[in-house]
């Protein structure tokens, strides 16, 4: 899912003739990947990371723990290589993180969905308060000053009410980059951790009387569910 973009980024303005012509293309017939047979060798992988280079490691954790909830399963230092790295996932109350480092690396390496915070020594200090290229639109890094079309798009967590979450988020003075109402798409938001990363927050159902996600008619944010702007590309 995409969400609305923030300045200095611009809409997109398509000419009328080039709407008028312009076509869908073929959808591809995907059912096959649901309903084929895991290859037996594959079994036993997990999915279980996803790492992102950041500037202050404290910030972070203090964002992944502390706002969405997520707790550090294991971390090393490797001062030899000039960076560090700490794995943070959402797994909730019931698990313990072992006192040993074997035993943490072990859960670590099990647990799917890990988030590895990597940070490269010194990154800290520099002036810029963002110095890793987000992937959306971003001009971070780019030699010639001009945003890139990344690839790289956003983090997502469910939850089970996605208003009460972004009024906390909200208080808690997280930087929002769509509230639930705005843009096209309602009823999911994103959020920005301390790199600029988007995180997509979103319901873990859906409204089966409309068939959309559920929403209210006014959000953190004072927008009302009839306003916002429109869809808008994130990699544009």
């Amino acid at each position: 899912a995409s969400a609305a973009l923030p300045a200095p980024c611009t809409r997109i303005a398509f000419p009328r003739r080039a709407l008028a012509t312009m076509s869908s293309p073929k959808m591809p017939d995907v059912s096959g990947y649901t309903t084929a047979p895991q290859p037996p060798e594959t079994r036993g992988f997990v999915m279980q990371q996803t790492m992102i280079r950041v500037k202050d490691p404290i910030k972070s954790l203090d964002f992944y723990t502390k706002v969405l909830g997520m707790k550090l399963l294991w971390h090393n230092d490797f001062p030899q290589w000039g960076f560090s790295v700490y794995f943070v996932a959402p797994v909730g109350d019931g698990v313990v993180v072992p006192d040993d480092d074997e035993s943490r690396f072990a859960l670590c390496m099990r647990t799917p969905g890990c988030i590895e915070l990597t940070w490269n020594h010194g990154s800290e200090t520099e002036a810029a308060s963002k110095v890793y290229n987000t992937g959306n639109s971003d001009a971070t890094g780019s030699k010639d000053g001009e945003p890139v079309r990344g690839g790289f798009g956003h983090l997502g967590v469910t939850m089970p009410d996605v208003y009460d979450a972004c009024e906390r988020f909200h208080a808690m003075g997280v930087e929002f980059h769509k509230s639930p109402n705005s843009g096209g798409m309602k009823g999911l938001a994103f959020i920005k951790d301390p790199d600029g990363y988007l995180v997509e927050i979103l319901p873990q159902g859906y409204d089966r009387a409309t068939g959309k996600m559920p929403t209210r008619d006014v959000d953190c944010l004072g927008v009302r569910v009839d306003g916002g702007d429109g869809y808008k590309d994130n990699s544009k």
